[in-house]
């Protein structure tokens, strides 16, 4: 046991306490993502858009900036302390948050949404970073699974309480509510200590902190499992992405619910069987790969092929098939709504724990960034961009319907991230434990 690590003396519920609080950030971040998926059709009506512009505004104008701003904020976070970047990057996020609610036309919204990505792009990284030297190996899928369980709290928030807010309010007062609690946030950030960097790991398993960014990033792509891992991480999101922002619509249009109900059911029924699936796996797999260490990826190949079956069906189930819950007709398809919230982000908190393991602490953040950039770029730029489009050109055949139709695109996609996760287990050698300490 190492008796010299700081770590094992520390105060668990400071530990704890420093994981509320980055899960904190992370999820009012989110709910300004996810808010925008209740915000479609009232932007789209009053700048007169299609839904193609809408992908646009929700997806790749975010998307774009956060990925030519991600790799230099994650290499920030592995050279800076790690509560000032984030601290930071909070408050601008909150004031450019609040621009979008000021936004007087369409091209306006679009470049306030730019300036929210650069704010936003360091949180992820610094955070994960943090995590890493806040839990040993053996803890740390389920403490990223509670971290990685904002945006499912998120999409709670922002479907239900956020489309009560848009719909009495409209989506102006949303984005002032959502930019306040932020800032907060980064006053605390900035009164707390933050983990020893590398509190985990062997001395040897740290870099040089000579290295440039292109060094570090050329070390990175130079790691097979790696590599591979990232591009099943940003596969997994492009349809999973693409489906959070239209669901709430899809109900709308093919389930023909007004938009309170649709985004109450998206955000209680995907959002919080989400959770409860992103923190299963997560505890799951910290048991698990003390057995063997081929559940690290085993666990997220079975998520991936019940969500693909769930997903399917959910989308092809007919709109006149209703059940009654709690005294309401609510559509029998959320019940596959639910199994695939819960089966679809079972790589979460697996896969980002063996990002941690396979690469030092002085270039974690940027590996995360790398991760993130990918992520955002293909599910949060590209896939509701592209369900935009493959509805709007479907439209004139399917008319209402085009949508539900095209959100099927998103199967495909995690279909894509299974094959890569398999490659990964290919040009991996089972993973040693780095840590002898045992987290008491």
């Amino acid at each position: 046991m190492l008796t010299n690590n700081p770590a094992v003396h520390t105060p668990v519920w400071r530990r704890h306490g420093m994981l509320l609080l980055l899960a904190l950030l992370y999820t009012n971040t989110f709910i300004g993502r996810q808010i925008m998926a209740v915000m479609i059709e009232p932007i789209k009506q009053e700048f007169d858009a299609s839904d193609t512009a809408m992908g646009l505004v929700s997806g790749l104008a975010f998307a774009g900036v956060y990925a030519f701003f991600g790799l230099g904020a994650g290499r920030l976070a592995d050279r800076m302390k790690r509560t000032h970047v984030l601290a930071a990057s909070a408050l601008i996020w909150s004031g450019t948050t609040l621009l979008c609610g000021y936004a007087t036309g369409f091209v306006v919204l679009v470049m306030a949404r730019m300036l929210v990505a650069i704010g936003e792009s360091a949180v992820t990284p610094s955070s994960i970073s943090m995590i890493a030297d806040l839990y040993p190996a053996n803890r740390r899928a389920f403490a990223i699974s509670c971290f990685s369980t904002a945006p499912t709290l998120a999409v709670i928030i922002a479907m239900s309480a956020g489309a009560w807010v848009v719909e009495n309010y409209g989506w102006r007062t949303g984005f002032i509510l959502v930019a306040i609690p932020t800032s907060l946030i980064a006053a605390v950030i900035l009164m707390v200590k933050e983990p020893v960097r590398g509190t985990w790991d062997h001395p040897q398993e740290t870099q040089s902190a000579s290295l440039s960014l292109l060094e570090t990033l050329k070390s990175l792509w130079d790691l097979r499992p790696y590599r591979y891992l990232i591009f099943a991480a940003g596969l997994s999101t492009l349809g999973a992405n693409a489906y959070g922002m239209w669901n709430a619509t899809f109900l709308v249009r093919s389930h023909g619910l007004d938009l309170q109900q649709a985004g109450i059911l998206a955000g209680f029924v995907g959002g919080g069987t989400a959770a409860l699936g992103m923190l299963f796996s997560g505890w799951m797999t910290d048991r698990l790969i003390s057995a063997h260490p081929r559940w690290q990826l085993l666990i997220p190949q079975f998520g991936h092929g019940m969500g693909i079956i769930a997903m399917t069906t959910y989308l092809l189930w007919p709109a006149d098939s209703t059940m009654l819950l709690f005294g309401h007709q609510v559509p029998t398809a959320m019940i596959w709504c639910a199994l695939n919230g819960f089966f679809s982000v079972w790589w979460v908190g697996p896969c980002f724990s063996m990002i941690t393991r396979l690469v030092s602490p002085d270039s974690r953040a940027v590996a995360m960034a790398c991760q993130t950039v990918l992520v955002t770029l293909l599910g949060v730029g590209v896939g509701p961009l592209a369900v935009g489009a493959l509805s709007d050109l479907m439209a004139p055949v399917l008319g209402a319907e085009s949508l539900r139709y095209s959100l099927l695109f998103g199967c495909s996609s995690t279909l894509l991230a299974m094959i890569m996760l398999f490659v990964v287990t290919r040009v991996s050698q089972p993973a040693k434990p780095r840590e002898a300490a045992i987290l008491v």
